[in-house]
């Protein structure tokens, strides 16, 4: 009889086989589809996807990272790729196998190459950047224009950030005296919510259009790694069909998000955000003082040149009244005279024509009367024969169905109540 093995002894024997054939490092290529941490170590789930088969996922495996690894791999994937590790994120690892009686297989992690995960990502970044010009939004924000004055300004940030603090300090202290109106839309700036969270204060503020100029998106600290939610597509379309300019300042001087190549204007931070509008407003303000100092300037020039041309005018005005005066009474009285003798004409041509039309007048309008008599009983003997009464007394029935004559059977349901008038009565019926 063949040897019956413990579970233990078998796993024992997988684990030898194990480590015997496959008793190297591997460079593997795979996708996050879960990651976390705990206790300083790293648990990953991989993933291997096909979109061109029925069934995408073709492959899945455990992967772990011990802590005195993860803590040096973590830090120079970041300071490379700008981005923390996340599920949805490419990764090329180096692994070896591992597999222990009591839990079973997993892929021990030694090692992460950020640069593959950077060309990922950069991949990923041109393909919406694409998508983006072929949808024809992608210039859509840079044709808007910021109102001369934008005062009204819709913040989208997190209530505790340090950088909407600054923001709205900066525009309420700023040393030209010029007033803003700030009133923040709370939302998540960093993790997997960015997206779904910055989204919906773009919606909030969208059913509120015609109450603010532009919107400001910013961030105000955090780990240049969380500026992953930024580089969606979702997002970049949400804000390049916005009807108003957005403003960003979410990123660091070397760092441009999706989101900030598609806004109106991208700055580097909140309190920068703040110095634009500023100096926006300013140049409206000096423009409008300018134009304040030329007018008053071109007011006091005209206005001396008027005072005196009708110094001028004042001293001539006796003299060239006296004369226009006479001028106009003597034309006055030779108009008069014209119009009197045309009138009297004019009187006399009408009351011909009166006369001559009152002559022609009577026989026409006899005329026509009694063509219209003869035409009203002609219609009079034609409503006789149409009459529906005179009908229904001839053997024809009507039905009604509210009040409408039924003239199809599909237009009756099942339920429906009919009235038949016939000649004599009426009959109410059911349709079944």
């Amino acid at each position: 009889m063949e040897k019956i093995l413990t579970l233990y002894e078998l796993n024992s024997i997988v684990r030898e086989v194990i480590e015997i054939e496959l008793n190297r490092e591997y460079w593997v290529e795979a996708e996050l589809s879960e990651l976390r941490e705990s206790r300083g170590h790293c648990y990953m789930e991989l993933i291997q996807t096909d979109a061109n088969v029925s069934s995408p996922l073709v492959a899945r495996a455990s992967a772990k990272c011990w802590r005195n690894t993860w803590m040096l791999i973590r830090p120079h994937f970041e300071r490379v790729t700008h981005q923390q590790m996340s599920a949805g994120m490419r990764v090329l690892l180096k692994v070896f196998p591992q597999f222990h009686e009591a839990y079973g297989f997993s892929w021990i992690v030694t090692d992460i190459n950020p640069e593959f995960t950077l060309g990922d990502m950069a991949k990923k970044r041109m393909e919406i950047i694409r998508q983006l010009k072929e949808e024809g939004v992608f210039d859509l924000q840079k044709e808007l224009v910021v109102p001369s004055f934008a005062q009204n300004i819709a913040v989208i940030s997190s209530p505790t950030a340090a950088g909407y603090g600054d923001f709205c300090n900066q525009l309420a202290e700023n040393e030209y005296g010029l007033v803003f109106h700030t009133e923040l839309f709370e939302a998540v700036m960093q993790g997997e919510q960015v997206e779904q969270s910055v989204v919906e204060a773009l919606d909030r503020i969208n059913d509120r259009i015609n109450d603010f100029d532009v919107v400001v998106i910013i961030r105000g600290g955090g780990a240049t790694a969380d500026l992953s939610g930024f580089d969606t597509l979702i997002l970049a379309e949400n804000v390049a069909n916005f009807p108003i300019p957005v403003l960003t300042g979410i990123g660091h001087d070397r760092d441009e998000s999706i989101l900030d190549i598609i806004s109106h204007t991208r700055v580097k931070t909140p309190t920068a955000a703040a110095a634009f509008l500023i100096n926006h407003n300013l140049v409206t303000l000096r423009r409008i003082e300018d134009a304040k100092k030329r007018l008053i300037k071109v007011v006091s020039i005209r206005m001396e040149y008027e005072k005196t041309r009708l110094d001028g005018i004042a001293r001539n005005v006796p003299l060239q009244f006296s004369l226009v005066k006479d001028r106009h009474f003597s034309k006055l009285d030779r108009i008069m005279q014209r119009l009197s003798s045309n009138i009297q004409i004019s009187l006399r041509e009408a009351a011909y024509n009166i006369e001559a039309v009152e002559r022609k007048m009577v026989p026409l309008v006899e005329r026509r009367m009694m063509q219209e008599n003869h035409r009203l009983s002609l219609l009079e003997q034609r409503m006789k024969i149409l009459n529906p009464e005179r009908l229904l007394k001839q053997g024809y029935s009507l039905t009604l169905c509210n009040g409408k004559v039924v003239r199809r059977s599909e237009d009756l349901l099942k339920g429906d109540e009919i009235e038949t008038r016939l000649g004599y009565g009426s009959i109410k019926s059911v349709v079944i």
